[in-house]
């Protein structure tokens, strides 16, 4: 259960430099107990320095990191409540699975003993659903076990927050979801608060809570998977999560914004649905099959090109259109957002 009055991890007007570069500027984050939060963005906007602040990898060069109301500000990483799994996993090649998994509990003062060495392992590795893995090598697993394993050594310290570096981005396009759906059953069974830090935004959008979007070392916006997808703040935003058709807007400092898959296309104009605000005569000048949907590329004489997604059950009633035939488009008055074009 999100505990919304105590947050687990707080960023207070944090910065961080590297010499003349400045990666994470005057930041503000509560990340609450028991959610699952992405941080988002693209290579160089700051979401790795955020987590290894978190961590305790790096220290901020201004401001305060909380963890659990404590002031941890300058306090190394073993001395910190969290554990970090990382993009390529860190596994040791030479341990067996027990010994990866039991590494952290091995470097405790009073060591605990082999029986409970033993029953802590065989729980973490029950987690991930890879009981009686624990003789095996590390280069016997598949990438995906792999993965589970690092998991499996980080949640056997029960930790407060886990922190997540890319994890899933070695693994291929199907392993990948099998793993997100994993990661989202996982979190909610222990309950511990994770923190994911991604550049794929169905990643984030698929397995959030909440999301931050970050740009330049700043989090632009922060908010439900939902409310980032339909109520962006600006252009970049909109742009990042998902896709988005952008028109000119009613000054030079807005534009307006269309969700592909919110703009209409038949044969006619008189095929079209009711309500809709706009009637654009179209060609088209592409089409690409995505399986369950069909995304056409198309022009108008005025407003240029932009993209209409379709699924496939529509088709089956309306058609599909070829490249060089004309259409007819439209949208409802609720589908185009005014955003801040900067």
């Amino acid at each position: 259960m999100v505990d919304l009055e105590h947050p687990v991890i707080e960023f207070r007007n944090v910065t961080k430099r590297f010499g003349d570069v400045t990666a994470v500027v005057e930041n503000d984050l509560a990340v609450r107990a028991g959610e699952f939060l992405s941080i988002l963005g693209p290579s160089g906007c700051g979401k790795t320095t955020s987590l290894r602040m978190m961590a305790g990898f790096e220290q901020p060069s201004e401001g305060h990191v909380f963890i659990s109301g404590e002031d941890v500000t300058g306090v190394p990483a073993y001395r910190r409540p969290v554990n970090m799994v990382f993009q390529h996993y860190a596994l040791f090649p030479h341990l067996s699975v027990a010994d990866n998994v039991s590494y952290g509990l091995r470097q405790r003062r009073p060591k605990p003993g082999r029986a409970e060495l033993a029953r802590e392992v065989a729980n973490a590795l029950a987690m991930v659903r890879l009981d009686g893995y624990e003789k095996r090598r590390t280069h016997e697993l598949s990438g995906g076990q792999q993965q589970r394993v690092a998991l499996a050594r980080a949640l056997i310290n029960r930790p407060a927050v886990l922190l997540l570096d890319e994890p899933l981005a070695a693994l291929d396009r199907k392993l990948r979801r099998e793993m997100q759906i994993e990661l989202q059953t996982l979190q909610r069974d222990v309950g511990i608060t994770f923190l994911l830090v991604t550049h794929d935004q169905e990643e984030a959008l698929s397995m959030s809570d909440r999301v931050c979007v970050m740009r330049e070392g700043r989090i632009s916006q922060s908010g439900s998977p939902r409310e980032l997808y339909d109520r962006p703040v600006n252009r970049y935003v909109a742009d990042f999560v998902g896709k988005s058709n952008f028109f000119p807007g009613p000054t030079a400092d807005t534009i307006v914004s269309v969700r592909p898959e919110l703009v209409e296309i038949a044969a006619h104009e008189a095929d079209l649905p009711s309500g809709l605000d706009r009637h654009l005569s179209v060609k088209v000048l592409n089409r690409i099959f995505l399986g369950e949907n069909t995304e056409y590329r198309v022009v108008h004489e005025r407003l240029g090109e932009f993209t209409v997604v379709t699924p496939r059950k529509s088709e089956r009633s309306s058609g599909t259109f070829e490249i060089g035939n004309t259409a007819a488009t439209g949208w409802r008055p609720e589908a185009a957002l005014v955003l801040d074009a900067n």
